[in-house]
């Protein structure tokens, strides 16, 4: 197993703060999913904020609904949704409880379980470099690649099956800073965060 996956899970409290604290202080974190066993693992190197407050892009914005109930939750809760009925994505539950602000994982590098990534996404072993580096460059790559679906939705990441361990914070001189892709509401707020030159990246 790689010795990237050595270290502690992180705590509720690293969860419990400000959206965009916590999803600068993301990048370089391990995401990790065990799947009966076997480690699918990336270190997270774009993320998006969301904050139903202020940002007409979050799911919240419109208020508590079946569907994105879960943004609702204290910080530290696995967040999932299918977008335009095609892909998952997967969000990082932040702030308080009520509060309705999550973290979307944009990307992350393969540090572990690649083989399976590889097979996840592309139903075979052998890749080029192009489609290596294109592996978990989104994401619905990354869901796709690390097995997370719906029915992840609402997980506790405190608990084993879906966690992120803690790494040394990024640089600030290292992360990236731009406005949200894909999105035409409240497209103006600089809330996608990025690790400078990374070729994982989503673009």
């Amino acid at each position: 197993m790689s010795s990237l996956l050595n270290g502690a899970k992180l705590k509720r409290n690293f969860y419990t703060r400000d959206v965009l604290t916590v999803a600068k202080e993301l990048l370089g974190k391990i995401l990790v999913h065990n799947v009966r066993g076997q480690i699918l693992a990336g270190k997270i190197v774009e993320v998006e904020a969301y904050d139903g407050k202020i940002d007409k892009a979050a799911h919240s914005y419109v208020g508590r609904t079946k569907r994105n109930e879960i943004m609702f939750n204290e910080g530290g809760y696995l967040y999932v949704y299918l977008s335009y009925g095609v892909h998952y994505c997967c969000n990082v539950v932040t702030g308080v409880k009520d509060h309705g602000t999550a973290v979307l994982i944009r990307a992350v590098e393969p540090v572990e379980g690649i083989e399976r990534m590889i097979k996840n996404r592309y139903g075979k072993k052998q890749v080029t470099e192009k489609e290596m580096f294109n592996l978990t460059s989104g994401p619905g790559k990354v869901c796709m690649a690390m097995e997370i679906n719906i029915k992840h939705s609402g997980l506790d990441l405190l608990g084993d099956k879906i966690f992120i361990l803690n790494r040394r914070k990024v640089k600030e001189e290292m992360i990236g800073v731009s406005k949200r892709i894909g999105i035409s509401k409240s497209a103006h707020l600089p809330w996608r965060f990025f690790i400078k030159h990374n070729p994982y990246l989503s673009r």
